[in-house]
């Protein structure tokens, strides 16, 4: 029994992870809810593709900026209310999103909604860190990055069938509601392992354990020794690199079959989302292979290092959908893309908790999401000025040489076992 009487849960940090994963499944259904709904709001709205855009952009700046300073928060406030008071506040501008009259206006609420949803991953790696030892870490992470792709491919069914039913403005104010409602469950089921009366003696030990196995030394733990260090330059410059495919994949995949290939609406809801479902499998990946690695005697680090380049190197996959004969192939590359990204994606946000102290970790991983999602920004306005006069098979060629310079950025400049702090600092 805990000191408050209560009957301990039996792998309870496994149901810590669970809730995360679906705070990260509702906070990808909300942010795809603007997508899935944007033909009819063009049409209610009389918005043209150039306003549509500059709504868009507002989140992007707003996800893009935030994600370091809510990185900060979540360290300074603790995970739980945190990431309570960002759940809240993105649920609110989700649901705010329905009142809007204007393009305008849809663009202030969803700056807002970017402002609040950037806690999310930082959020998540944080957890992870404070709920898991080193070698579990993996599978944890891969089990909350699976939640993004399952908010996107969630969003068409429900939003849809709110706008069939209700009108386009409930799809906004049901999606935000269910973010609420799971804010109030995390506030009622979160608390850090030291504190929490619900974990057993036992897995309190486990879980102290393993807190170190990451190094063998002091790691960073102030935000000077972290942006100075070499292990967040490892982690934040891949991220960098390796975003603007996961963004590519998000925004342009539908334009790129009406453009290569003409495909109608129809065909696109056909196809479009199982590169998401691949990208799950890439999650999953992400989470059983160090773990793997390790039983067979590479280190903590090298094992994410590994996986990190296995993903990298499988983008050659997309870049090749020049190449394709087909949509059906294209596709196909597509889904080996969106599999290759997620599995080095999760590595490389699993290694925030392995290289930074648990105090450090939402600062780390925010501060290393703004870059990325800089990348991605970046990318995208590449793709913009570029597509209609290139076409699109440049840019995917460009999508798999970039997670190749990340890959040997990581290995460049993440030791496998630092001795000491001073081995991570430039």
């Amino acid at each position: 029994m805990t000191s408050s009487g209560k009957k301990p849960i039996r792998h309870l940090r496994w149901w810590i992870i669970s809730l995360v994963t679906i705070g990260t499944i509702l906070n990808y259904l909300a942010r795809s809810t603007l997508s899935v709904a944007a033909p009819t709001l063009k049409q209610e709205m009389g918005m043209t593709t150039e306003s549509y855009s500059y709504v868009v952009l507002s989140f992007q700046l707003a996800y893009t900026i935030m994600q370091t300073v809510a990185g900060t928060v979540l360290d300074l406030l603790g995970t739980r209310l945190g990431f309570f008071l960002f759940a809240v506040g993105w649920a609110l501008a989700n649901m705010a999103h329905g009142f809007a009259t204007s393009w305008q206006g849809l663009a202030v609420f969803r700056g807002m909604l970017g402002a609040t949803e950037a806690a999310a991953i930082p959020a998540g790696a944080k957890s992870v860190s404070e709920w898991f030892p080193a070698r579990e870490r993996p599978l944890a992470t891969s089990a909350f990055q699976m939640g993004t792709s399952v908010g996107a491919i969630a969003a068409p069914p429900i939003v849809v069938f709110c706008i069939l039913t209700w009108g386009w403005e409930s799809a906004f104010i049901v999606t935000g509601a269910l973010s609420l409602v799971w804010a109030l469950l995390w506030w009622v089921g979160y608390e850090t392992p030291d504190r929490h009366r619900r974990l057993s003696k036992e897995e309190r030990a486990l879980i102290k354990a393993g807190q170190g196995d990451a190094s063998d030394g002091g790691r960073p733990s102030t935000r000077s020794e972290v942006i100075r260090s070499r292990g967040f330059w490892a982690i934040a410059i891949p991220r960098f690199f390796a975003e603007p495919a996961w963004q590519t994949f998000n925004f342009f995949i539908p334009l790129y079959l009406v453009a290569v290939w003409n495909l109608d609406l129809k065909s696109i809801a056909l196809w479009a989302w199982m590169p998401f479902v691949a990208a799950d499998l890439g999650s999953l990946a992400a989470g059983l292979l160090p773990p793997w690695l390790m039983r067979r005697g590479a280190s903590v680090l090298a094992s994410r290092k590994i996986t990190m380049s296995i993903g990298a190197v499988c983008m050659i996959g997309p870049a090749c959908i020049g190449l394709a004969g087909s949509p059906g192939l294209a596709i196909a590359l597509f889904c080996v893309g969106g599999f290759a990204h997620q599995m080095l994606n999760g590595a490389l946000i699993t290694l925030c908790s392995d290289v930074f102290d648990s105090r450090m970790v939402g600062t780390a991983s925010g501060m290393a999401g703004t870059i990325a999602w800089i990348g991605g920004m970046l990318f995208t306005l590449l793709i913009g000025q570029s597509a209609d006069i290139f076409g699109y098979s440049p840019l995917f060629v460009m999508l798999g040489a970039l997670d190749i310079i990340g890959m040997a950025v990581l290995w460049i400049l993440l030791r496998n076992r630092p001795k000491s702090a001073d081995h991570l600092t430039a």
